[in-house]
C-alpha cells in the first residue's frame, strides 16, 4: 500500500496480531507532499488515526480500519489542491476497509462554489465532508461498501455538492445517515447492481436520483435499486429517473423498488424525467433510448410545493413498463392551482390508495 501524503505530517496507531504498537508514518517521510511506501505490505492488521489529507492505494495483506477524530480541512484555495483531477482524498483498490471515529473532512468549498460552473459546462474542472467544493464522495468500481451514520452538509446553494456519487459498483449499502447538499444527496450513475438506501434523511438538495444516463454512449445498465424508509425535507425532488434524449446509450434501467417515504414539502416528490436536457445541451425531438421498467413506487405520503405531485414523461420509443404504483397519499401545499400529476409513454398499474389519482388527466401514450 503507498500513502501519499499530501498535507500535514500524519500520525497513525497500528494493532497487529500480536501486540498494539505506535506507529509514526512521519519515520517513513510523512511530510507534506511526501510518499510513503509499502507500509501497507508490511502490516497484518492496521488501525489509522488520520488527522491529514492521504491518498491510500493497495491492495493491502489485511484488513484496513481508519479512525478519523477531529476536523479534516481541504486547502480553502481551490487552486491549491494538488490533485490534478481536483481529487481530495482518494482510496484506491483497497479491500476490506472501515472508516469510522466520528471525525469531520471540512472541504471548505464556499470560495470554490461560484467559480463551479459543471451545470451549463460539460468539461468543467471538477473541485473537492462538508462543504465539499464538489461532490463529496465519489464510489466508483466497489463491492460491498456500507455507510452507516453518515453526515454530509453543505448549503442548499451549493453548487454541484452531491453527496455520494455511485456508480459501476455492486452491493452498496447507505443506512441510517442524514444528508444535506445543493445537489443530489445521493446519485446513482451507471453500471450499479444492487443498492440499498435506507433510513436517510434528505434536505435540502435535490433528492435521491438515479441519472443523469444515457449521455455516453458506452454506459452500463442500471439495476436492483432499493430505496426504504428515506425522509424528504424541502428538496427540489424526492425519488428521480433521469436521463437524457439525442443520445446514442440504450441501457436499461430495472428493478427499481421505492417504499415506506416522507415527502415534506417536497417540489417534485415522484419524478421520471427521460426528457432531462439543462441548458438545453440536446435535442428534446430525438426520445430517450433507454428503456426503464419493473419499478414499484409504494407507501408514499406528505407534502408537495408543486401542484404536478407526480410526473412520469417517459420515452417515446422505449416507453416505461411494469410500473406499479400503490398507496400514494400526497398533498399540494400551495395555492398556484389543482393538484395533478403528468403522465407520457406509461401505462402502470395501481393497488391501494391513489390520492390524488395518477395519470387520470394525462395521455398515458402518445
Amino acid at each position: 500500500m503507498k500513502f501519499t501524503l499530501l498535507f500535514l505530517p500524519l500520525l497513525a496507531h497500528i494493532v497487529n496480531a500480536q501486540q498494539p504498537a505506535i506507529f509514526d508514518i512521519r519515520k517513513y517521510g510523512g511530510k507534506p507532499n511526501a510518499n510513503i511506501d509499502e507500509v501497507c505490505k508490511e502490516l497484518m492488521v492496521s488501525k489509522s488515526t488520520i488527522p491529514s489529507l492521504v491518498h491510500f492505494i493497495g491492495p493491502c495483506k489485511a484488513p484496513i480500519e481508519l479512525q478519523v477524530h477531529g476536523t479534516i480541512k481541504a486547502p480553502s484555495d481551490y487552486t491549491q489542491l494538488p490533485d490534478k483531477n481536483g481529487n481530495w482524498i482518494t482510496i484506491n483498490y483497497v479491500d476490506h476497509l472501515t472508516i469510522f471515529g466520528g471525525g469531520v473532512f471540512d472541504g471548505q468549498g464556499k470560495e470554490a462554489w461560484t467559480k463551479n460552473d459543471c451545470g451549463k459546462n460539460p468539461k468543467c474542472v471538477k473541485l473537492p465532508l462538508v462543504n465539499s467544493k464538489n461532490f463529496h464522495v465519489n464510489v466508483i468500481g466497489c463491492k460491498n461498501v456500507t455507510f452507516q451514520h453518515f453526515t454530509v452538509s453543505a448549503p442548499g446553494d451549493s453548487i454541484n455538492t452531491d453527496g455520494l456519487h455511485i456508480a459501476k459498483s455492486e452491493g452498496i449499502y447507505v443506512l441510517d445517515s442524514n444528508i444535506k447538499t445543493g445537489d443530489d444527496c445521493i446519485s446513482v450513475g451507471d453500471g450499479m447492481k444492487e443498492i440499498h438506501i435506507e433510513r436517510v434523511t434528505c434536505g435540502p438538495g435535490h433528492g435521491i436520483s438515479i441519472g443523469s444516463l444515457g449521455k455516453y454512449a458506452t454506459e452500463e445498465d442500471v439495476t436492483g435499486i432499493y430505496v426504504k424508509n428515506c425522509t424528504f425535507i424541502g428538496t427540489q425532488n424526492g425519488i428521480r429517473v433521469k436521463t437524457w434524449p439525442s443520445a446514442l446509450a440504450k441501457l436499461k434501467i430495472t428493478d427499481l423498488h421505492y417504499e415506506d417515504i416522507i415527502m415534506d414539502n417536497v417540489e417534485n416528490p415522484i419524478i421520471i424525467d427521460q426528457e432531462y436536457c439543462p441548458w438545453n445541451q440536446c435535442n428534446l425531438d430525438s426520445p430517450s433510448l433507454i428503456k426503464i421498467s419493473k419499478m414499484t413506487v409504494n407507501n408514499i405520503k406528505g407534502t408537495s410545493t408543486s401542484p404536478v405531485v407526480v410526473s412520469f414523461v417517459c420515452s417515446k420509443t422505449v416507453p416505461c413498463e411494469n410500473v406499479e404504483v400503490g398507496d400514494i397519499d400526497l398533498a399540494y401545499n400551495g395555492n398556484q392551482s389543482c393538484i395533478t400529476t403528468k403522465c407520457s409513454n406509461i401505462k402502470p398499474t395501481f393497488v391501494g390508495k391513489q390520492n390524488p389519482p395518477i395519470c387520470a388527466d394525462a395521455a398515458q401514450s402518445s
